[in-house]
């Protein structure tokens, strides 16, 4: 496998972070956006994210081929521990472990932040992120039944947690 670098994405890295990201849009269940996202609401999503809400891209060759983002759960103040996940990764690189290095690299960037919990919502179905989860010490908390509807079929969303020792 090539060398795999992990780091913190930079505003010259969201074209690409977009382009995964949309291609997710349009072919899986990973995300209930139905609408490609433009980069003018690309650059918003960037700029929301501060030191506590990282985003992490993994790199080969110099290509971005997955990102990794840790963003507020919640605008209301109470809920200031706690961020919601996500993990992407370019459709030709999955199952080579990108997912899970990304998702341990943002785990280890949220405990240095002072979170107390990051919360994950898969789409039923997506097996390979709830082992991917399971895997970085998340566990089950509940599944929300027939929450969003994508591609024609209602789905659940199973709600993954972990809380930082």
């Amino acid at each position: 496998m090539p060398k795999v670098v992990m780091r913190k994405a930079k505003h010259s890295d969201l074209e690409a972070i977009t382009e995964i990201y949309n291609d997710a849009i349009l072919k899986t269940t990973a995300t209930f956006d139905t609408q490609t996202k433009s980069m003018e609401e690309q650059e918003k999503w960037f700029a929301a994210h501060d030191e506590k809400h990282p985003i992490i891209v993994a790199e080969i060759s110099g290509k971005v081929v997955g990102w990794a983002s840790l963003s507020r759960w919640s605008d209301r103040c109470a809920y200031s521990g706690t961020a919601e996940n996500s993990v992407y990764v370019a459709e030709k690189n999955r199952g080579m472990g990108i997912g899970n290095a990304l998702l341990e690299k943002l785990m280890e960037e949220g405990k240095k932040c002072g979170l107390h919990t990051v919360i994950a919502r898969i789409a039923s179905g997506n097996g390979v992120s709830v082992k991917m989860h399971e895997k970085a010490g998340f566990s089950h908390i509940g599944t929300m039944k027939e929450v969003g509807v994508k591609f024609g079929k209602l789905l659940d969303v199973i709600m993954m947690q972990k809380i930082y020792d």
